[in-house]
């Protein structure tokens, strides 16, 4: 007889102080290796808040009160470059993991 291996992904909020294994996010929306990403995504929807350890990408406008929180760099530097380009903007991008990025307009 063979030990079955739980190896489904957890991820706490100590916040919220509770913890959460993802069975629902890989069973029921398939998200294979983005369930962290949608469970955090669906998190932030209904706490305000983002589970432990994870971290977003904010694009800021320096000229304009416009700016967005993404958890991919990609799709914050996209924004930003967008930005930039259609208002002639300076934006900084953030992230608590890495330094500050100047995309200028």
């Amino acid at each position: 007889m063979t030990d079955r291996i739980d190896d489904t992904p957890t991820v706490s909020c100590e916040r919220c102080g509770r913890e959460w294994d993802l069975s629902y996010e890989l069973d029921e929306l398939v998200a294979g290796n983005r369930a962290v990403e949608q469970f955090a995504l669906d998190h932030e929807r209904h706490t305000g808040h983002y589970p432990d350890s994870v971290s977003t990408w904010r694009a800021t406008c320096r000229n304009c009160p416009d700016g967005v929180e993404r958890l991919s760099a990609d799709a914050a530097r996209r924004w930003a470059r967008t930005h930039a380009r259609h208002t002639r903007h300076d934006v900084t991008i953030n992230h608590a993991d890495d330094g500050t990025t100047l995309i200028e307009g």
